[in-house]
């Protein structure tokens, strides 16, 4: 089981900045909780993100000697993969893939097949410099574009990213509009048909349904979740302002509640959440 806690997605639409300083001091904390993977920033265009902008100072501040937790930091280009793996602390690479043609535009400015194109160039170069890449199936659950979407096209998507040598997958619910019914058949069909690829679930939620998502996921065979304390972020395009990431408290929760390990230290991640509420401070 992976837990990948993801500040970078809480923190990219927050509204006020958040100094570099109490970004680093709240990375620290994350670090000492013992997730598998930090998603912890960006090499975005600032005007594009400008709450990262600072993504490379928050790094300098990072004390990683004692943690087994892997950084993750998204790109949206190969110029930010090409800055991104430069840096020898960082072991993941993210960039985000739509299965829609009509969200893919509107994020990157690219049709699918550029950004494919654009994968394939990321893949090699992860390659060469050691590190591996992440691809975030955008729209994975559903577009509001009328754009084709069923399990059948995220099974064309990964098997084009298969064939590029990607071997992280994880399923993006963009708008919040996955249910159980569109989330258990791609888990149970993509982990059956590739089962050298790590699927994962990068979900979003309402306080009310975030334990039947997760357990549709982990039915279906999913063992890696995306999370972010108190399930802030993640959700701009959502008309429920209650719609947010999924709360990590919550997969933590569901997981203890099935007897399965999360080995994570509690009391840290107690501090963390206390936090996070400063952190995140209603502005």
């Amino acid at each position: 089981m992976k837990l990948i806690e993801c500040p970078r997605d809480a923190m990219q639409g927050w509204p006020d900045f958040i100094p570099t300083d109490t970004k680093t001091a709240y990375l620290n904390q994350l670090l000492r909780v013992g997730f598998d993977t930090l998603d912890f920033g960006s090499f975005v265009s600032p005007k594009a993100i400008p709450q990262l902008r600072d993504t490379a100072e928050v790094l300098a501040g990072l004390d990683l000697s004692r943690t087994t937790t892997k950084l993750l930091a998204i790109v949206a280009n190969l110029r930010g993969a090409e800055t991104a793996v430069g840096y020898p602390e960082i072991q993941y690479l993210g960039f985000p893939l739509s299965v829609s043609e009509t969200f893919q535009q509107r994020n990157t400015n690219k049709s699918i097949a550029e950004a494919l194109a654009e994968v394939a160039q990321m893949q090699n170069l992860c390659a060469q410099r050691g590190k591996e890449l992440v691809v975030y199936l955008s729209m994975g659950f559903g577009n509001p574009y009328g754009d084709p979407w069923n399990p059948e096209v995220l099974g064309e998507f990964t098997q084009r990213l298969d064939a590029l040598g990607v071997r992280i997958v994880a399923l993006s619910d963009t708008i919040g509009a996955s249910t159980p019914e569109t989330i258990a058949p791609p888990f149970r069909e993509l982990t059956a048909a590739f089962p050298h690829i790590e699927f994962g679930a990068h979900l979003h939620t309402t306080p009310q349904s975030w334990r039947e998502k997760v357990e549709a996921a982990y039915a279906a065979g999913c063992r890696r979740f995306d999370g972010a304390l108190g399930g802030i972020g993640g959700c701009p395009m959502a008309a429920d302002e209650l719609t947010g990431n999924m709360a990590t408290e919550h997969l933590v929760q569901y997981l203890q509640e099935q007897g399965v390990p999360t080995g994570l230290d509690m009391s840290a991640l107690g501090e963390a959440q206390r936090l996070s509420q400063q952190v995140f401070a209603s502005h």
